[in-house]
């Protein structure tokens, strides 16, 4: 009887060890691989213009930058068109075409009137101040990850006087974003940004 006993012992353990080797825990996904791969996402995608509010501090120092003249001044005193200039043409472009800025606010020196112009210079989306990676469950997907970080506007080529405006309220440059990996053939890929 002890024989047996024995031997169906050594059995389980040999069986349990080829199970432990079969076994494989999923690589290390570091912070400094998932910032590569969210910015080899971005940088697949098309370079994009940056989108900023200006408000009337804005178009002052758009005046004094030279990215725009006033052209017409209306009765109410408060409207009024600018005309982008040649070197405002170069920075910036009018969302809907033409390079008038029709400035319609409700009243003079309004902190609340904005509009919206897009720069020339188009760059790719940068992120950074990546989180914590952690373990995730993502439909379809048997092993995954997610951090979180911040995405950001590249300004890379922006001129001094259009970054000084795209830094006045109103003007969003970042935002904090999620990033999800999934193990794939024993590599980590990136899943999805959102």
């Amino acid at each position: 009887m002890k024989h047996y006993g024995t031997l169906w012992l050594g059995s389980l353990l040999i069986a349990g060890a080829g199970l432990l080797a079969g076994c494989k825990s999923a690589p290390d996904l570091t912070q400094d691989q998932a910032m590569t791969m969210i910015q080899a996402y971005y940088d697949q995608q098309a370079p994009t213009g940056i989108h900023i509010v200006v408000n009337d501090l804005g178009m002052r120092q758009g005046i004094t930058a030279k990215y725009w003249d006033r052209t017409k001044v209306y009765p109410n005193r408060i409207w009024a068109d600018f005309k982008l200039t040649d070197e405002g043409k170069k920075v910036v472009a009018i969302p809907g075409g033409g390079d008038v800025i029709q400035w319609r606010p409700d009243q003079a020196n309004d902190t609340d009137y904005s509009i919206v112009l897009v720069t020339v210079k188009k760059n790719h989306l940068r992120p950074h101040d990546i989180g914590n990676v952690h373990s995730e469950i993502l439909p379809n997907v048997k092993t995954a990850m997610g951090a979180s970080f911040v995405e950001g506007v590249d300004m890379d080529g922006i001129p001094e006087p259009l970054q000084d405006i795209a830094h006045n309220p109103g003007n969003q440059l970042s935002s904090r974003k999620q990033a999800d990996f999934a193990l794939e053939n024993g590599a980590w890929k990136l899943h999805g940004v959102q």
